[in-house]
């Protein structure tokens, strides 16, 4: 019947298969999220396959990739260069005098002081000589009474008035008051005291009116062109050490300043004791310098205007034997045995196997060995400043079209 449903006629559609197609999308995106996560993990393990362990099995192989050891170098030049000898000692006058009272009397009058510059002959000092200006007069007197009598002796013995006894014994009277004359004037001059040498008063003992005593110090005179420095070498330097050497003095007292020397005397005896020898140093110019001063000196043995200098902390020690490292072109080391010419403080003069331009390792060389690559100041750091290619993996149109 029309508009009725046939119950008996109707079939239901059969079901469809929607948990299947449901089932079937869920596990294609399981898949999907499965082949993503293995693909970041081949990506993670090639990152740490480049940065890792791959490349410790390609260092053996390829030198370039040696991990570098940053150090710092010096290019070696040329320049001058003295090898020298050190001692120290206090300066000393050669030419220093104390200068004595040879008579007893007060002193009457000083004409220097502390610090005078005199010359030989000058007057210093003088004594009371009231006493021996009266005994040299008298001496005088004596003398020219004997002198007369000696002359009118004399006429007489020629005329043979007079024995030759009576003679003799007038001349020989003349002659001991003339003796007695010269003791008087030489007594007379110890009142007078005059500089003995050239040079500086460096000390005055007595004052005006002071009583002096023979043989009592008034004076102390130094020359101080005289002064010298006397330094004591080891007997293992003797064979480098030659008269005329220049010498430089230093002293604390003029800071920065070099005074010029030169090896005036080389003892000809090694001292026992020490076995040290002493070399007298001398001064052309001795400046501000004073007797006394502690000075360091130094003896220059040997020198080089123009040699190849390299500097000592470069240089490592292999028992007695001294080395360095050398820079190649790429930037690995080879170990040098350095053989020495000349040495100061702070450069030595090698004389083998090096050259001007030649790269030294002076600073972190400890943990060099022959073959070493090392990273010069100013290098890129390779290692940190190198890229890692990474390639993903490709997705297929399905996999797309599935997503």
């Amino acid at each position: 019947m029309p508009g009725q449903l046939n119950y008996l006629n109707y079939q239901p559609h059969p079901p469809t298969n929607h948990l299947k197609e449901d089932r079937g999308s869920h596990w294609s995106l399981r898949q999907s999220v499965h082949c993503l996560m293995l693909a970041i993990l081949c990506i993670s393990g090639i990152s740490c396959g480049k940065l890792g362990f791959g490349d410790k099995d390609k260092t053996k192989d390829d030198p370039s990739e040696k991990p570098t050891i940053p150090v710092e170098v010096a290019i070696l030049g040329l320049g001058p260069i003295e090898s020298v000898l050190k001692a120290s000692s206090n300066l000393e006058a050669e030419s220093e005098v104390n200068v004595l009272a040879r008579t007893s009397n007060r002193v009457k009058g000083l004409f220097v002081e502390e610090g005078s510059q005199v010359k030989a002959g000058d007057l210093l000092l003088q004594l009371d000589d009231d006493i021996q200006t009266i005994q040299v007069s008298k001496a005088k007197n004596q003398v020219l009474e004997s002198r007369e009598e000696y002359e009118r002796q004399k006429s007489l013995h020629a005329q043979n008035l007079i024995s030759d006894q009576v003679f003799s014994q007038s001349k020989f009277q003349l002659q001991q008051l003339e003796l007695n004359l010269q003791d008087a004037e030489r007594e007379l001059g110890y009142t007078q005291i005059h500089a003995p040498i050239h040079g500086k008063i460096t000390q005055r003992m007595v004052k005006v009116g002071d009583q002096v005593s023979a043989g009592q110090d008034l004076f102390t005179v130094i020359d101080f062109d005289s002064i010298v420095a006397r330094l004591y070498v080891t007997e293992k330097a003797l064979s480098k050490i030659q008269k005329n050497q220049m010498v430089r003095i230093e002293s604390t007292a003029f800071p920065g300043k070099v005074f010029s020397g030169y090896v005036a005397r080389i003892a000809p005896v090694v001292e026992s004791k020490s076995g040290m020898i002493k070399v007298t140093v001398g001064f052309q110019d001795v400046g501000p310098l004073l007797p006394g001063m502690y000075v360091d000196g130094s003896i220059i043995t040997s020198s080089k205007p123009d040699a190849l200098l390299l500097p000592k902390k470069g240089i490592l020690y292999d028992g007695e034997q001294r080395f360095i490292f050398r820079v190649k072109v790429n930037n690995e080391v080879e170990r040098v045995l350095l053989t020495a010419g000349l040495e100061d403080a702070e450069n030595v003069e090698p004389i083998s196997f090096l050259k001007k331009g030649d790269q030294i390792v002076i600073a972190g060389q400890t943990g060099l060995k022959d073959g070493s690559r090392v990273q010069l100041p100013g290098d890129a750091d390779e290692n940190q400043n190198q890229e890692i290619p990474v390639t993903l993996p490709q997705t297929s149109d399905s996999e797309s079209s599935r997503d």
